[in-house]
Parts: C-alpha cells; structure tokens; sequence
C-alpha cells in the first residue's frame, strides 16, 4: 500500500470513455488542493486515457497499483490550477 492518504474514492470501472475522465474530473473537482484521490479504473482504455488526461490537466499521479483483476486503483494528488 502506497505512503499516503486517501481522502476520497471514486469507481468509474462501470462506464466508458469518455466518460470514464468525466467522472474522475468531477471527484477531484470536489477535492482541495493537495488531497488525494483513489480511483478503481479498468485495465485499457481508460487506464492508458485517464491517468494522462489529468496529468495534463496538471493533478499529480501518485501510483498505480495492479488489482490482478482487470482493474487497476490509480492514486493522483489535486493540484490547484
């Protein structure tokens, strides 16, 4: 398990892309600056799309961890914009 905490969780595994960095945007939207964001995400599309998305937004990507499952829990710090 990663070395920071997690302030809120979203599951976005039940939609597609785009959609998929829709929802993710939303739930860091309600976050402050700093906090952390854990996402339950599937494994192509939107593991490949969504990290890079909200890198380029400039949120940080923290980590990745491998569920074993086809899905996948992407860690990413709110950075104020």
């Amino acid at each position: 398990m990663a070395d920071y905490v997690v302030t809120d969780k979203v599951d976005i595994t039940d939609v597609k892309c785009p959609i998929t960095f829709v929802k993710a945007k939303v739930a860091l939207d309600e976050l402050d600056d700093g906090q952390i964001l854990q996402i339950h995400i599937n494994d192509g599309e939107p593991i490949k799309n969504v990290p890079r998305s909200l890198k380029e937004e400039g949120h940080e990507i923290l980590g990745l961890e491998d569920n074993g499952d086809g899905t996948f829990e992407l860690y990413v710090r709110k950075v104020g914009v």
